[in-house]
């Protein structure tokens, strides 16, 4: 489960009290370029590949699905996974990504890491998480060197999973056009107000890290600067795809379809809770873009937990937006 069984736990009572009561940094660009340190092919064939971050001054590992003609152009869709970076299930080991994308004509790039970093620059060095620097990371440094190793036509979109679900609208608004469509899935957008503030916060200590060394104190204006709900005007011109489910049991949380009776036990319990929030979450953030007149394509499930059945669900419903989005 992406939260991880106890840290899950935690979240829900935090988010729980808080519903009770209920950013674009400037990237830094490194002196060094960005490169690809080492790659292999692995037995799904896709292939691990090392890039070295000039920001960050290390090697991170980003998995790369190549288009079906991999001697023609092909655009680039990014996959995010959550809150664990991609530690405690991802993309390639808890759907059908590689098999729902291998007759497609599109590259998919899923970067590993980023635990609890909501893929940002964070302001200062934090004591566990160090100094990430992501938003550097994914849109300037990364997307030049898949482009130029694996025939990038420049055409992007990205979509992500519960934090990352945030992150994607941070990010295309840290690089006006450089994602032509966002997909989030079971995410919370709005940062900066107290309820969005004490998720951020939980979420980020989840992996012990800090949130005031990346945004600041809660006063602090970056939160507002970081919030994509106050800045979706932002948006227009992106085409938008959000979803949730509602926490109630669906089709995905059985026996038959979890396999594991102690996961399926956590779905229940605190990934249905979590989803009820993301829920609450996704429908504020469809009123706001509807008020403001922004497009968007929204899937509002009437069930489903906080799980990756429902994820894979969400990646293959969204997929015609992107690949829309990608061809034109």
């Amino acid at each position: 489960m992406m939260f991880g069984r106890a840290v899950g736990a935690r979240i829900v009572v935090v988010v729980l009290a808080v519903l009770a009561g209920l950013g674009m940094a400037s990237p830094a660009v490194g002196a060094e370029q960005a490169r690809i340190e080492d790659q292999r092919t692995e037995p799904d064939h896709t292939i691990d590949v090392g890039v070295y971050s000039p920001s960050m001054d290390t090697v991170t590992r980003v998995r790369v699905l190549r288009a079906a003609d991999p001697d023609k152009p092909a655009p680039t869709l990014y996959l995010l996974n959550g809150v664990g970076g991609g530690s405690d299930g991802n993309w390639l080991d808890r759907t059908d990504v590689v098999e729902f994308f291998k007759d497609k004509q599109v590259n998919v790039v899923i970067p590993f890491g980023g635990a609890g970093s909501y893929f940002a620059d964070w302001r200062a060095d934090d004591p566990v998480l160090g100094k990430p620097r992501w938003t550097t990371f994914l849109t300037k440094e990364l997307p030049p060197v898949i482009d130029a190793a694996f025939g990038g036509t420049g055409a992007n979109a990205i979509a992500g999973l519960s934090m990352a679900g945030t992150s994607v609208f941070q990010l295309a608004l840290a690089a006006p056009g450089l994602y032509r469509a966002i997909g989030s899935y079971s995410g919370c957008v709005r940062t900066s107000d107290a309820r969005g503030q004490a998720i951020v916060r939980t979420v980020v200590g989840s992996r012990l890290g800090n949130a005031a060394n990346m945004w600041g104190p809660p006063t602090d204006p970056e939160w507002s600067a970081n919030d994509p709900y106050l800045h979706a005007e932002a948006l227009r011109g992106t085409d938008v795809y959000i979803s949730s489910g509602t926490g109630i049991p669906g089709p995905y949380d059985t026996i038959a379809t979890q396999g594991d009776p102690v996961q399926l036990t956590y779905q229940l319990l605190f990934g249905a809770t979590l989803e009820a929030v993301t829920n609450l979450c996704t429908q504020q953030l469809r009123d706001r873009l509807q008020s403001l007149g922004i497009p968007a394509t929204v899937d509002l499930r009437p069930n489903g937990t906080h799980s990756w059945g429902y994820w894979e669900q969400d990646l293959h419903k969204s997929w015609p937006v992107f690949e829309a989005a990608l061809a034109r």
